[in-house]
């Protein structure tokens, strides 16, 4: 069974940094991100949507630049798990919303750098220019991905997190972490 790709990798006019797309998406956060259509799904949705099932593959095959960033977000995601499951307490939503968005303005590395873990499939930014929009691209879509993850995590209202998520984070994508 083959893992699932994003539906974005054939979309014309997006923006490339490396062989990454900057995809747009809906978000409340300021930065640099193209605005999506609030009514339809972007590649947040997308990932949050994918993640679980992905997660079980240990191979993905890359068919496009929006996979790219498919990959950085389900690895980012998991990282999220990873962090609110490494405390002795299940964190309340208001201390998991403060933890993850922490951890998403955190210094993390990006395609080119010397201790990114996937160097071998992405391309380096072109120039010093390119590579800080793509970390300022990153960090709000990280900011909005871990918004909207709390907002999974938490959405039966018991005030614990789900476990239905919190179940994967011992997986991890293609063996990989993002993790510092």
């Amino acid at each position: 069974m083959p893992a699932y790709h994003s539906s974005f990798n054939e979309e014309a006019d997006v923006r490339l940094v490396g062989n990454l797309s900057l995809l747009p998406f809906k978000s409340k956060i300021r930065g640099p991100a193209p605005i999506a259509d609030p009514n339809s799904v972007d590649i947040i949705d997308e990932t949050l949507d994918l993640f679980r099932a992905n997660s079980l593959f240990r191979n993905f095959e890359i068919k496009g630049p929006a996979d790219r960033l498919l990959i950085i977000l389900i690895l980012f995601i998991s990282d999220c798990l990873a962090k609110i499951a490494a405390s002795r307490v299940p964190p309340s939503q208001i201390e998991a919303t403060k933890t993850l968005n922490t951890l998403a303005v955190d210094n993390f590395p990006i395609p080119g750098d010397a201790n990114f873990p996937l160097n071998a499939h992405y391309a380096t930014p072109a120039n010093r220019i390119e590579a800080d929009s793509l970390r300022q691209y990153l960090v709000q879509a990280r900011q909005e991905t871990a918004a909207r993850l709390v907002e999974k995590l938490y959405a039966d209202g018991t005030g614990k997190p789900s476990k239905w998520w919190t179940c994967f984070t011992k997986r991890r994508f293609m063996n990989r972490s993002l993790g510092n």
